[in-house]
C-alpha cells in the first residue's frame, strides 16, 4: 500500500492572501543541522521518507533485472581506466585519471618528458569509509610545492579545504572548514584565498589563509552585505590577479587583488548596477571585460586601463551584435578568444592582437556542443577545446591559433562500441502558443520507426539562462538502442536562442517555459514521431519545475514524468528568506514577499500549489536529504499532495537519497545506479524493446 503522509496544516498569509499547507511539517525545524548530520532528522519525517523509499523499491521490483542490465551496459560504455589530457604548467603536466573499479578521480602529475607518475591525491583512498565523497577543487600552488583541495563528505556542499606538502607527501595540519569550495593561490605559494558559507549556507565571505597559521586568525578580505548576492573566487588567466565576484542572476560586481601582493585590499572594478553583468580578465596593460552594459543584451567585450577600470573608462573592443550571444572569454598573451552562439550554433572566435585579425573555429554538424578548456599557460599559441554532438563522443583538440591547425588529442572511448553512423540526429522546431519557434534536438537509432509508435524521452531545463548543449551522453543510448527517441526541448528561460530567449522565460514571463515544453511535446506528436501518452518528460532541479508545471497543464500528453530533485514548491520557498537560495533567486523568479504581482505569478504555476484532482501520468521523483539547493521537503511535499489528490492508478514513486545532496551519488558507478532506475521507469511505462538492437 502506498504511504500516506500525515496532514498537519499550517497557514501562511501574504498580501492578505491566506494559504494552507497540509504538508509543511515535512520541513524539519533543524534543517541546517540535518545538512551537516542527516542522523538528526526527526523520526516522523524520517519514517515517511523511508516508507516512500520502501514503496518505490517494491513498485520497481519487477524491473530490478532490467536495472542491473542497464547498469552493466552503461558501465561497459565507461572506460574504467580513463584519464584526462595532461595540462602543462612549468615543468610538470597535471591530469586526473580513474582506476579500474575506482569510483573517484586520482589527481596526478608527471615531470614533462618523463613517464614517472606522482599521485597528488587519491580520491578512492580519501573516500574510504564515507557514504558520500566529492572533490570540488584540487589546485597546486604556483611553485608546485603544495596542494589545496576542497572535499564534501555528506552531499551538503559544505566543503573542508585541506593541504598537502607535495615535497614530503604529508598532509598539513591546516584545515579550513565551512568552505564553499572556491580556492585561489597567491603567487607566493603560501597564501590561499577561500570562500566561506554563512548560517544560511550562502557563500558570503572571502578569507586569506597563510600556510602554517591558525585558521582562526585568517584575515577577512571581503564580506558581502547583501544576502541576495553570492561570492565567487578565481585567478585571472595571466595569474596576475585574484578575482572576487559578487553576483546574483542579473547583476555582478568584481574586485581584484594583485596575486603578487596578497595582503593588499581588494580593488573594485565597477560598482554594481542593477541588471548589469560583467566578468573580468586582464591582458597587458588593460582589463578585458565581458558585459551586457549599455543595453548589450547579448553581451559585448570592452577594455579599460589597469589603473582606471571604472565604467566611465570602458571602450568597446568587440561590439554588441544582437542575436549573437558571447558566452565566455579567454585571454592569452597574444590572443583573445571568445565563445559565442548564433542561431543555436556555437563557435570559437580568435583575435590575433598583433593585427586584430579574426577567424572562427566551427564544425559542420547541425547541432553540437563546443567548450573552451582554460589551461595553466598564458604565453602560448595553443587553444584547447572540447567538441561533441548528439551522436559523436567527446573529442579534445589543441588548436594552433597562429597556424590555424587543430590536433585531436583524445576521443572519448566507448569500450563496448559506438558507431555514430547507426544514429540519426536532427534539429526541428515547434511553434509556441505565441508563434515563437522552439528548437528541439533529436537523436534516434536509424532503424527506429518514425510512424508515431516510438516512445520519446523529452528533456528540458529552461532557467537561469543555462542553455542545454546538444552534446554526447553515453548513458542515453540505453534508451535509444531500445527504440526511444531522445529529445531536448530548448525552451525559453535558457539562452539557446540568445539572451532575449532567457528574458522571455523568467519572472512574469516564466509560464512561457512551461508552455514551450508542452508545445514541443505536441509538435513531436503532430510530426508523427510519437503519440500522446508515449512521451516521458524528464527534468531536474529547475527542470523539475518545468516538467511539474507542464504535467499540471497537460497531463494527458505524457505517459510519465521523471523529476529529479525538482524545484516544485516555488511559492513557499520564495517566501522563505531563511533558505540558502531564496534571496539570490528573487531576480529569477520574483520576490513574492514584497511584490503582490510576483506572488500571484508564482502561485499560478508553482507545481505543488496547483496539484488538482487529475489523472496524472506515472511519476518518479527523486530527492537528496542534504540538498541545499532544492531541499528534500519540496519533492516530498509534492508527492504527498499528488498522492492525496490524483485520480487513476498510475504509479507515483519518491526515492530520497538519505546520504546525498543535489547531485545525487558522487561515485561514477553509484551514479549509474540512479540513472538505471530512471531509465527502467521510462521503459516500464512505454513498453519499448527489452533488449539492445541486434549487433549492439
Amino acid at each position: 500500500m502506498a504511504p500516506t503522509a500525515a496532514v498537519h496544516p499550517k497557514t501562511f498569509t501574504f498580501h492578505g492572501v491566506t494559504r494552507e499547507d497540509p504538508y509543511a511539517w515535512l520541513r524539519a525545524d533543524n534543517w541546517r543541522e540535518v545538512m551537516t548530520d542527516p542522523g538528526v532528522l526527526g523520526e516522523e519525517i524520517r519514517a515517511y521518507l523511508e516508507a516512500e523509499n520502501a514503496y518505490t523499491k517494491a513498485g520497481m521490483a519487477a524491473t530490478e533485472s532490467q536495472q542491473a542490465a542497464l547498469f552493466a551496459e552503461m558501465k561497459a560504455r565507461l572506460k574504467e581506466d580513463d584519464s584526462s589530457v595532461p595540462s602543462p604548467d612549468g615543468g610538470y603536466a597535471y591530469y586526473h585519471r580513474y582506476e579500474v573499479g575506482g569510483q573517484h578521480p586520482v589527481f596526478c602529475r608527471k615531470v614533462l618528458g618523463k613517464e614517472t607518475e606522482e599521485i597528488l591525491l587519491d580520491g578512492n583512498r580519501e573516500a574510504e569509509g564515507e557514504s558520500f565523497f566529492r572533490v570540488i577543487a584540487c589546485e597546486h600552488s604556483p611553485d608546485h610545492r603544495f596542494l589545496a583541495y576542497a572535499a564534501d563528505r555528506n552531499g551538503s556542499e559544505q566543503y573542508v579545504v585541506s593541504f598537502k606538502d607535495l615535497q614530503s607527501g604529508t598532509k598539513l595540519s591546516d584545515i579550513l572548514a565551512g568552505a564553499q569550495g572556491s580556492i585561489a593561490w597567491a603567487n607566493d605559494g603560501k597564501t590561499l584565498f577561500y570562500v566561506t558559507l554563512d548560517a544560511e549556507h550562502r557563500p558570503s565571505k572571502v578569507f586569506r589563509h597563510r600556510l602554517g597559521s591558525d585558521p582562526a586568525e585568517d584575515v577577512l578580505v571581503y564580506a558581502e552585505p547583501d544576502p541576495g548576492f553570492f561570492i565567487g573566487l578565481d585567478v585571472s588567466e595571466s595569474r596576475r590577479f585574484i578575482v572576487i565576484s559578487a553576483h546574483d542572476h542579473t547583476t555582478s560586481e568584481v574586485r581584484v587583488i594583485s596575486a603578487d601582493r596578497p595582503e593588499e585590499a581588494p580593488r573594485l572594478i565597477a560598482a554594481r548596477d542593477s541588471g548589469v553583468e560583467y566578468e573580468v580578465s586582464d591582458q597587458g596593460e588593460r582589463f578585458v571585460i565581458l558585459t551586457n552594459a549599455d543595453d548589450a543584451i547579448d553581451f559585448k567585450i570592452v577594455e579599460a586601463p589597469l589603473d582606471n577600470p571604472a565604467r566611465s573608462a570602458w571602450k568597446d573592443l568587440v561590439p554588441h551584435r544582437p542575436g549573437c550571444l558571447i558566452l565566455s572569454l579567454l585571454t592569452f598573451k597574444d590572443y583573445l578568444v571568445r565563445l559565442e552562439r548564433e542561431d543555436g550554433v556555437p563557435r570559437a572566435v580568435i583575435t590575433t592582437l598583433a593585427d586584430n585579425a579574426e577567424h572562427a573555429v566551427a564544425f559542420d554538424e547541425q547541432a553540437y556542443s563546443l567548450g573552451l578548456l582554460p589551461g595553466y599557460l598564458y604565453d602560448t599559441n595553443m587553444l584547447r577545446f572540447v567538441y561533441s554532438s548528439l551522436t559523436t563522443p567527446m573529442r579534445t583538440y589543441d588548436y594552433s591559433m597562429d597556424k590555424r591547425e587543430r590536433v585531436l588529442l583524445k576521443e572519448q572511448e566507448i569500450p563496448s562500441g559506438h558507431n555514430p553512423g547507426d544514429y540519426v540526429s536532427e534539429r526541428v522546431f515547434a511553434t509556441g502558443h505565441d508563434d515563437a519557434e522552439i528548437p528541439i534536438s533529436l537523436v534516434r537509432h536509424s532503424t527506429t520507426p518514425v510512424d508515431g509508435s516510438a516512445p520519446v524521452l523529452l528533456y528540458g531545463y529552461g532557467a537561469y539562462g543555462h542553455a542545454t548543449p546538444a552534446g554526447f551522453s553515453a548513458n542515453r543510448f540505453s534508451l535509444i538502442d531500445r527504440g526511444f527517441i531522445y529529445a531536448i526541448a530548448h525552451v525559453r528561460g535558457g539562452t539557446d536562442k540568445g539572451y532575449g530567449w532567457y528574458l522571455d522565460g523568467k519572472l512574469a514571463n516564466k509560464a512561457n517555459s512551461f508552455r514551450d515544453f508542452v508545445s514541443a511535446g505536441e509538435a513531436l506528436v503532430a510530426r508523427g514521431l510519437t503519440r500522446k501518452g508515449r512521451i516521458v518528460a524528464h527534468g531536474g532541479s529547475a527542470g523539475g519545475l518545468l516538467v511539474g508545471a507542464a504535467v499540471n497543464m497537460a497531463p494527458d500528453l505524457f505517459g510519465g514524468v521523471i523529476a529529479e530533485v525538482p524545484f516544485v514548491d516555488v511559492l513557499t520557498t520564495m517566501c522563505d528568506k531563511e533558505l540558502p537560495l531564496t534571496p539570490p533567486e528573487w531576480p529569477e523568479w520574483g520576490n513574492p514577499i514584497e511584490d503582490r504581482q510576483a506572488y500571484d505569478t508564482i502561485a499560478a504555476y508553482s507545481p505543488y500549489d496547483n496539484v488538482a484532482a487529475k489523472d496524472y501520468p506515472a511519476i518518479l521523483v527523486t530527492a537528496g536529504l542534504t540538498d541545499p539547493r532544492v531541499t528534500y521537503w519540496e519533492p516530498a511535499k509534492w508527492v504527498a499532495k499528488l498522492r492525496a489528490l490524483k485520480t487513476g492508478n498510475n504509479p507515483l514513486f519518491l526515492k530520497t537519497n538519505m546520504s546525498a545532496g543535489h547531485g545525487g551519488a558522487a561515485g561514477r558507478f553509484d551514479k549509474l545506479i540512479e540513472v538505471a532506475l530512471a531509465y527502467s521507469f521510462a521503459l516500464m511505462l512505454c513498453g519499448a524493446e527489452s533488449g539492445q538492437r541486434p549487433g549492439r
